[in-house]
């Protein structure tokens, strides 16, 4: 196992999981303003589910859905980070960038901060070339996270995303890409 690196921001953390972080994490999952753009809010098992897949890809990559904290602030937050899509598409194998926050921390730039982080470890630390995003095409505040951190659209690469049922009104999505920026002296 590879132990997950820590990121530190001006003001967040992003870190590994702790067990303090299940009751957060749970009540951010079902919330019906949280989740609008995925099928469902999320039960609590399916969100303790979530974390132990989550804190697997950690320990198994050394990169992941950071837990969010903002210190002397609040304990958690949410989670922004790198993962590795389990589905297949034109676009994978890849790796994305992902983040969902609760929503009394929306409106902050805490996500384009964490993203912004999560980025640099991507290229700079795990040399990756490309990362990329993908969102339900109605989510404009996503759409927004990547704009702001550089990310940009192709509609060729818009997709169906295989595990929505054909005729879901979330079927279809966007994808975004950013590529390592060169190396400059």
């Amino acid at each position: 196992m590879i132990a997950p690196a820590s990121l530190r921001t001006a003001r967040l953390l992003l870190r590994d999981w702790r067990e303090a972080d299940l009751d957060p994490f749970a009540a951010m999952n079902a919330d019906p303003e949280v989740m609008e753009f995925f099928p469902r809010p999320l039960e609590r098992a399916e969100s303790e589910a979530a974390v132990a897949r989550i804190r697997e890809h950690l320990a198994s990559q050394g990169f992941g859905l950071w837990a969010v904290e903002v210190p002397g602030v609040a304990g958690f937050i949410g989670f922004v980070g790198l993962a590795i899509p389990r589905f297949e598409a034109p676009f994978t194998p890849c790796v994305e960038i992902g983040w969902r926050l609760a929503r009394a921390y929306w409106g902050r730039g805490y996500a384009t901060e964490a993203a912004l982080a999560a980025l640099d470890h991507g290229f700079r630390e795990r040399g990756l070339d490309e990362i990329v995003s993908f969102t339900a095409v109605e989510n404009r505040r996503s759409r927004a996270v990547m704009e702001r951190i550089g990310m940009t659209r192709s509609p060729d690469d818009d997709f169906d995303h295989p595990a929505l049922p054909e005729g879901h009104p979330l079927r279809r999505h966007v994808l975004y890409r950013v590529r390592r920026p060169p190396i400059t002296s």
